[in-house]
């Protein structure tokens, strides 16, 4: 037992004052289910990691737990850690979605997407930035907030890319099966051949729900005759050759 502890102490000796201390955290009293104890360790190691693109997504997918269990001011402080601009955009997605799934009150999703968005305005590298305004949207359509996704979309001022944000958030309006609300994103978007093939997107997913008056009323906003035939075709084929329509 004695030659135990003699060789740990050591092995702690020859650690780096960082490591020495990180190794003596773990051994501090942390079980298997003390998720707050367990996320600790996970930071504070994550910390040490040399690799930037491995620390930056191990942060990311902390940062995503963190918001699952409601810590979103915890998650915003692990985002700041990461450096790769693409890697926070995706971290700012995931935080939203996380803090969906969570189910926050209003009053936090209001709080969480604003802090949110002011983090997304930090990004200097504009195509990650236009990337994290679009997983806002996403999220905001997710959660339901429909005139705050919609309210992010516009805002950017990229027009292809608001226009991607805008069919993002049709697609998962109409997953959520609320017509109304998908057909008023659409409806923002500027250019016609994007707006008919997100009509055709949503009315495929409405026949995939086997909600057939909404697909039918989508493929009729098309226009473009031969997208439009193909999203009646589409709904058709799933009504009477089912097993032979692959979904989307």
């Amino acid at each position: 037992m004695k030659s135990i502890t003699i060789i740990s102490a050591l092995f702690l000796f020859a650690l780096s004052p960082t490591a020495q201390a990180l190794a003596e955290d773990k051994t501090a009293a942390c079980n298997g289910t003390d998720t707050p104890c367990l996320m600790k360790v996970l930071e504070d190691t994550t910390d040490t990691i040399s690799e930037e693109r491995w620390r930056d997504q191990t942060y990311r997918e902390l940062a995503k737990l963190l918001a699952r269990e409601k810590q979103i001011d915890h998650a915003i402080v692990v985002l700041n850690k990461i450096k790769n601009p693409d890697t926070v955009a995706l971290t700012i997605r995931g935080i939203g979605m996380n803090a969906v799934d969570a189910a926050l009150t209003p009053a936090e999703y209001n709080d969480t997407f604003t802090k949110l968005r002011a983090e997304a305005e930090k990004i200097q590298h504009p195509p990650s930035y236009a990337i994290a305004l679009t997983y806002i949207a996403m999220a905001q359509a997710f959660a339901a907030d429909d005139a705050g996704a919609m309210k992010t979309a516009l805002s950017m001022e990229n027009a292809e890319l608001r226009n991607k944000a805008l069919g993002e958030s049709a697609e998962i309006q109409a997953e959520r099966g609320d017509l109304t609300a998908a057909t008023q994103s659409i409806a923002a978007i500027d250019d016609p051949a994007f707006r008919n093939k997100a009509f055709g997107l949503i009315s495929k997913i409405f026949a995939n729900q086997e909600k057939y008056g909404e697909s039918y009323e989508a493929a009729q906003k098309i226009n473009n005759n031969y997208q439009s035939a193909q999203a009646v075709l589409y709904l058709l084929a799933k009504q009477i050759t089912p097993e032979e329509t692959k979904l989307k």
